[in-house]
């Protein structure tokens, strides 16, 4: 796992190929910090805002150090360890993700559901309708099968 030792592999080689200033240490010394979850000042995420804050020195001048570039190829190795802070951004990240993708599938559900509840709605509307005009057809039928002298319906069977 890359972690201290590969920094203070990649931070000793960058010493004996650059003069360093006091500045260029003090960012050394922030992103450290920060790798080790020892934030002072920030929140703990290692990013440039943070190191730059951590050092006491500008943004400007955390680009300008031969150090960005150090700090660059160490954070590049996929096995560096982040600090807890940057993890547990990530995994919030994750969570409103996968909590988004579900808010979208219930929403889809719930827009199906009521166009489910509508189509059935419908359907026993039509249903109700058909079954007054049946039950009204009956009604006639009936009265008239009860009024043997109109002679339009005659009983099968007699009562």
């Amino acid at each position: 796992m890359t972690g201290p030792r590969t920094t203070q592999t990649v931070f000793a080689r960058l010493s004996r190929e650059h003069e360093l200033s006091d500045k260029d240490r003090a960012i050394m010394r922030a992103f450290e910090q920060l790798l080790d979850g020892r934030p002072e000042i920030t929140d703990g995420s290692v990013n440039v805002v943070n190191i730059a804050t951590e050092a006491g020195v500008s943004r400007a001048s955390y680009y300008r150090s031969p150090v960005a570039g150090a700090i660059k190829e160490v954070l590049a190795a996929p096995s560096t360890k982040r600090p807890e802070v940057d993890e547990l951004k990530a995994e919030v990240i994750r969570l409103r993700k996968e909590l988004r993708d579900f808010r979208r599938e219930k929403a889809e559900e719930v827009r199906d559901l009521k166009a489910t509840v509508a189509t059935y709605a419908n359907q026993i509307q039509v249903l109700a309708l058909r079954n007054a005009e049946l039950e009204a057809d009956a009604a006639t039928l009936r009265g008239q099968i009860a009024d043997a002298t109109s002679g339009t319906v005659w009983p099968l069977r007699k009562p």
